[in-house]
């Protein structure tokens, strides 16, 4: 398959907060409209940047199919908690959605994805313009994300390697603050709250079997099912978290990233 060369460009867009950095990539020579993709960085909510998007499954995705990506700076836990990165990162979407002709996109041909704290948010981000009656994005990949706050079967007592327990207490308590604890943590911070999947985007994402967040995505992905939802999840063998990143080489992440060119390549060929 061919792959494009891509262009960057840093663009500064008003928030209500302020302004937000963005990351602009475009494939050279092709002209609009093209798909977009809105990539949200990584980092446990605490960590992390928008140019992490360069090295990034949606830089990647974007370089095959030919769409332009942009990636939020959304203002990190230990400076601003719940719900300044949701906030942030919806403005990025809204800003796709709004200037989709100047970016050169298909307003209509927006997917929402995002690793880890960024696949939570991408989660959470369709929850919320859904609820809204905001324009939908055409489809999610929320990879090994991170939805849930409280301990699953595999986030208690988790040992693995690049995220565990420990660091997953720590990104939660930062990210929620005071609600961190309680019941009263809303699901747009923690998508596993939600009672009601439908309506939502069509659904792909991978993880693997030994990490902490394997359990609570295969739970977004069965009650997106259960509501009437396309959605599919691939579970590879590792307790690595973010295994096509850290460990590119081997055959589960070669065949991780396989499997999302050929999810996100039948929306490319089929439209839906």
């Amino acid at each position: 398959m061919k792959r494009y060369r891509m262009t960057s460009e840093t663009r500064y867009i008003g928030t209500a907060t302020g302004k937000m950095k963005i990351i602009v990539m475009r494939p050279r020579g092709l002209n609009g409209p093209l798909p977009g993709i809105l990539w949200i960085h990584g980092g446990g909510y605490v960590l992390g940047m928008a140019g992490m998007v360069r090295f990034s499954a949606g830089r990647e995705l974007a370089s095959r199919f030919g769409t332009v990506v942009v990636s939020p700076e959304y203002r990190l836990a230990g400076k601003a908690p719940y719900p300044a990165a949701l906030e942030d990162c919806t403005a990025a979407y809204r800003y796709m959605s709004d200037n989709a002709e100047e970016l050169g996109i298909s307003r209509d041909m927006i997917t929402v994805g995002g690793e880890s704290a960024g696949g939570g948010l991408a989660a959470a981000l369709c929850i919320y313009e859904r609820d809204r009656g905001g324009p939908a994005p055409e489809m999610q990949l929320p990879l090994y994300p991170m939805l849930d706050c409280e301990d699953t079967e595999t986030s208690r007592d988790n040992h693995g390697r690049v995220w565990n327990t420990k660091r997953n207490h720590w990104g939660w308590s930062k990210y929620l603050g005071e609600l961190y604890g309680t019941d009263r943590v809303p699901k747009y911070a923690s998508p596993s709250r939600e009672t009601d999947y439908r309506g939502l985007p069509k659904c792909y994402t991978y993880v693997c079997d030994g990490e902490p967040f394997c359990a609570e995505t295969l739970d977004y992905i069965n009650n997106l099912k259960a509501a009437g939802v396309d959605a599919h999840a691939d579970v590879f063998s590792g307790n690595v978290h973010a295994f096509d990143r850290f460990c590119f080489w081997t055959k589960e992440a070669k065949a991780a990233k396989a499997a999302l060119f050929r999810a996100y390549g039948s929306v490319r060929t089929t439209g839906k």
